[in-house]
């Protein structure tokens, strides 16, 4: 069983890399300080599981637990806290456990038993389904070729669908995410704004509304290299939001 640790306290990564070497067929594959680097890591190594602090510096625990949520194949999360604060938000993100510090031996051989019985249902076609979060991401995770990209929402510009893929346009150029644009619409309705069928766009980012000459409407985006189609089920709303920006 392929493990990966991410904590930003070293002590507590040296504390539960001592615990799983007495554990018979655990690999450490990794360790990570931050979420990022614990992204990276399992992007990597395809770890069975991920031991994972929530409080660490930039994207946390429990954000990283939701992008996990979307790694194929899903590595088993068991949160190691100093807190008990977090409990139902980790669960929320799909965490098989929730260990608390200082992480007793017998409760990290239980995480891994639980663990082994996630592996053994994923396996099988069986495994937990992530359930629903109650926080949205601050961040896009775009995965390329054993590598991946974290992009800040604030930074994108709008997200426009192409066949199974969804295009990211944002401040440092172009990234494609396996995710659709309706979970998106219902993840960030707060940020974007529907402008057709296959686009959404960040509302800070609309400029005006411009008709051209064929009838057609078109969006104006403030870092838009050119304009974008309007669909005419979505003029109406979308006239609306312009004018209360």
């Amino acid at each position: 069983m392929k493990v990966v640790i991410a904590d930003d306290e070293p002590l507590a990564r040296e504390r539960l890399r001592a615990l799983l070497a007495e554990q018979p067929g655990v690999e450490v594959v990794a360790e990570a300080e931050n979420g990022v680097g614990a992204l990276q890591a399992c992007a990597e190594h395809k770890p069975d599981v991920v031991l994972l602090d929530i409080a660490m510096p930039g994207v946390d625990g429990l954000e990283t637990a939701r992008h996990l949520a979307a790694f194929d194949p899903r590595p088993a999360v068991v949160f190691c806290t100093a807190y008990d604060a977090h409990a139902l938000s980790a669960f929320e993100a799909a965490a098989i456990d929730y260990l608390m510090k200082p992480i007793r031996a017998e409760r990290l051989a239980a995480a891994l038993d639980r663990a082994r019985m996630f592996i053994a249902g994923r396996a099988n076609g069986n495994g937990q389904e992530p359930g629903p979060s109650a926080q949205v991401r601050t961040h896009l995770c775009a995965r390329m070729r054993g590598s991946l990209r974290l992009i800040p929402i604030e930074e994108v510009h709008y997200l426009q669908a192409e066949e199974k893929y969804v295009v990211v346009h944002h401040a440092r150029g172009e990234d494609l995410i396996e995710e659709s644009l309706k979970s998106l619409e219902e993840e960030f309705g707060d940020r974007f704004v529907r402008i057709h069928r296959n686009c959404l766009v960040a509302r800070h980012e609309l400029v005006e509304l411009k008709r051209v000459g064929d009838g057609h409407v078109q969006a104006i985006l403030r870092h838009g290299k050119a304009p974008l189609e309007v669909s005419r089920r979505c003029v109406a709303g979308l006239r609306e939001t312009v004018r209360h920006l």
